[in-house]
């Protein structure tokens, strides 16, 4: 058998001194007699095992990123502190997933040099703590924000074609070092066993294709329509949400339904608003600090008027797109007050736009009072009627009968006992897979997704054939002029074949290589 690959002194001691916190030089360490023992194996199992967690868990927080203004309005609503979180959570996963590949990539090294794995007790305790970290960020992602182990699982019909090349060029990869270590050990049983257990995981790799599916492996030609952009409370990147300059962002984005949050005031009149406290999107606490905390519903208009509803956009900056914003958008951002319903259905008749909105809080004493003044502002606000979508359940029978023109947009899938059919379902795009909805098309069913910001994400439903999706981010979508990606099912069998040839032949020149 070869003797183990040399890296020269220096570099092994370098080696060593990094990985186990001590200057031992290659010379010492054979008078020493270090060896590599049954512990220290352990101990790199454990780091190999914490890396691919960490791994996953850089994997999630990337695909939660879509959703994670929620996180921020949540946090915000329990502490009233203002943050961007996910430049946190990206930070320290980043510093995380740094130093666990780190110590692999080091360990690695130190196999294929021949040198002792003595990991170094402060590296343990890291090690220790980094799983624990993940784990408990998990365990919370599992308990407060369970719709995003679906979003995960959607995310995988964009990412799986490639996620299976990465894994299996970093598998291949891993040959060079499995190689050395099984020609230097003596223990027949173990030989056998890592040989066995890895080409058991190469075979699945190799296969996992088969069970590979995107709505994106299709061909150009049978490409789905683009979804039409329904603004989230207008185009809340660009303009402060749910006033009329969000309204006219939205516009300008060429979005086709403004959607938004309807409340109505102490003395009736319905306004924009989506918290059930204006401390968030406000200087309500300035104005009127003593009813800070009071429901929206409890202000009336005349107190609502005097309140700023566009300098917060500007000083707590919910977007990383506000800091580019000009000098004539920021005044006009700072100008911003809570406009009423009768002011933003002049706004979107005049613009030719739809608007679809929920009328907040269902839970309030008054409902009924409250869709009876909306209904009666829509009705004498001129609009026509085939531009308003009601999204309510709340006397819903009501409303059909009173305004039948209104389109009716529910907020769940139908039933199988259906009195009438459904034409408008608008839904968390988490709640929809890529088969459901392309039945509902061939049913002629409009399905509308909220919400979706990232365009991967809109990639995947765009090729599922959605009809629209509601976004914060009109001004990425409206430029996307088709999908991330696309490929056709012939082209992804080449890129298959070859993938998995290369990645064959590699692993035996390094087995062949090292003997």
């Amino acid at each position: 058998m070869a003797d183990p690959p040399s890296c020269g002194r220096p570099c092994a001691t370098c080696l060593l001194c990094l990985y186990s916190c001590q200057w031992i030089t290659a010379k010492k360490e054979k008078r020493k007699g270090l060896r590599t023992t049954k512990c220290d194996c352990s101990w790199f199992l454990f780091l190999f095992c914490v890396f691919l967690f960490t791994l996953v868990w850089l994997y999630f927080a990337i695909i939660i990123l879509n959703d994670f203004h929620n996180f921020n309005e949540f946090i915000f609503k329990q502490r009233k502190l203002w943050l961007d979180w996910s430049l946190v959570l990206l930070i320290a996963t980043a510093v995380l997933i740094t130093y666990s590949a780190v110590l692999l990539v080091l360990a690695l090294c130190l196999q294929l040099c021949g040198q002792p794995l003595k990991l170094h007790w402060l590296h343990k305790t890291l090690l220790i703590l980094t799983a624990l970290v993940v784990a408990a960020a998990f365990t919370g992602l599992g308990i407060k924000w369970a719709e995003e182990w679906r979003s995960a699982r959607t995310s995988l019909q964009a990412t799986g074609p490639f996620l299976h090349i990465g894994i299996v060029g970093g598998m291949t990869l891993l040959a060079w070092p499995l190689a050395s270590f099984i020609y230097r050990t003596r223990k027949t049983g173990l030989k056998v066993f890592l040989l066995i257990l890895y080409c058991m995981v190469m075979i699945m790799l190799y296969l996992a294709p088969l069970g590979i599916t995107s709505p994106c492996i299709m061909e150009e030609n049978q490409l789905p329509p683009k979804p039409a952009l329904v603004g989230h409370r207008g185009a809340p990147m660009l303009a402060p949400e749910n006033t009329l300059m969000s309204l006219q962002k939205a516009v300008d984005c060429n979005v086709q339904v403004f959607e938004t949050d309807v409340m109505v005031s102490a003395d009736g009149v319905p306004f924009l608003m989506h918290d059930e406290e204006l401390t968030r999107t406000t200087n309500v606490q300035d104005v009127f600090p003593e009813r800070a905390a009071l429901n929206s519903t409890a202000f009336n208009w005349t107190d609502l008027q005097q309140l700023d509803a566009g300098s917060w956009f500007l000083e707590r900056r919910p977007f990383p797109t506000v800091q580019s914003l000009s000098a004539g958008d920021r005044y006009w951002a700072a100008k911003q007050r809570i406009p009423s319903l009768k002011e933003v259905l002049q706004a979107t008749k005049q613009s030719n736009l739809s608007i679809m909105f929920d009328l907040r809080p269902e839970n309030h004493s008054d409902y009924q009072s409250f869709v009876n003044a909306t209904l009666e502002v829509i009705l004498q606000s001129g609009i026509p009627l085939q531009q308003v979508l009601w999204l309510p359940d709340g006397f819903r029978e009501q409303v059909k009968q009173q305004a039948p023109d209104i389109q009716q947009v529910y907020g769940r899938k139908r039933l199988q006992d259906e009195k009438e059919p459904l034409l408008h379902v608008n839904l968390p795009y988490q709640d929809m897979s890529s088969e459901e909805i392309r039945q509902y098309h061939r049913d002629n069913i409009s399905v509308n997704l909220y919400v979706v910001n990232q365009p991967w994400l809109f990639s995947v439903l765009w090729c599922s054939g959605v009809s629209s999706v509601t976004t914060n981010a009109c001004q990425v979508l409206k430029e996307m002029r088709r999908p991330i990606w696309l490929l056709p099912s012939s082209t992804y069998l080449m890129i298959w074949v070859v993938v998995d040839c290369t990645s064959f032949l590699t692993i035996l020149w390094a087995f062949f290589l090292l003997k």
